[in-house]
């Protein structure tokens, strides 16, 4: 049984950002020491750029980090809609990071038989050490949206084709909620007051799919304290 989420309060957006740059380099210190190597999962969006930018000048050893992907839009390689491209234009291209380290999902061959391929190479790879996820505004993280299959079950595939998704692209590839939670430490990263909602929900333990998400260890939410300040005067007032 998983460890409930923790939610860490932030000042701001900035203050988000460097502690969850602190957090990743940690949790790549710690995994280097013990094993060798840092296998990380990244996300997409405007908070992730924003750590990863951080992340240029960091001092850590590169060459040991293997770096993945929680989702990706079927889009064609090198397009600026796709989640690798982000990664590689705000930090990858700006560190000594191998193209081999960096094992981006296949989706420009489209969802089902992007998804069956990264399954395939993931079934080499054992816990992740670090999974970055963020929040929308429907409750949704990676490619898991309401309403579609999240891949929670034992057996569900590492990687899911994403064939209907909400959002533009309709087509995407998510590694399952299964996969996701098979992680030595997942983090969440949230912020805006679009947010505000989601945040609610879950906290309030509606099912959304980023409650899905349950490593052992449990999750840790990075959240700009304004988004649960009403949140916990309500609770302390009920």
């Amino acid at each position: 049984m998983s460890e409930p989420a923790r939610w860490h309060p932030l000042a701001d957006a900035e203050a988000l950002r460097a502690r969850a740059s602190e957090l990743i380099l940690d949790a790549a210190a710690r995994a280097i020491r013990a094993r060798g190597r840092f296998f990380i999962a990244l996300s997409g969006g405007a908070t992730p750029r924003g750590v990863y930018a951080s992340l240029r000048t960091a001092r850590t050893d590169w060459p040991a980090w293997q770096i993945y992907f929680g989702d990706e839009r079927c889009l064609p390689r090198g397009e600026d809609g796709r989640n690798s491209t982000l990664a590689a234009k705000a930090w990858l291209e700006h560190v000594p990071v191998h193209e081999s380290q960096v094992r981006q999902i296949p989706a420009e061959l489209g969802a089902l038989r992007a998804a069956a391929a990264y399954a395939a190479e993931l079934c080499s790879v054992g816990e992740l050490d670090l999974v970055l996820l963020g929040l929308g505004v429907d409750g949704h993280t990676a490619s898991l949206f309401p309403g579609q299959d999240w891949g929670t079950a034992a057996a569900a595939p590492d990687a899911l084709a994403v064939l209907d998704a909400p959002l533009p692209p309709a087509q995407r590839v998510s590694l399952s909620a299964a996969r996701l939670s098979r992680s030595r430490a997942v983090l969440f990263l949230v912020e805006g007051e679009h947010k505000r909602g989601a945040v609610s929900r879950w906290r309030a333990g509606e099912p959304l799919p980023a409650a899905a998400i349950r490593p052992p260890t449990g999750v840790d939410v990075l959240v700009t304290a304004s988004l649960i300040e009403g949140d916990v005067a309500r609770r302390a007032s009920g």
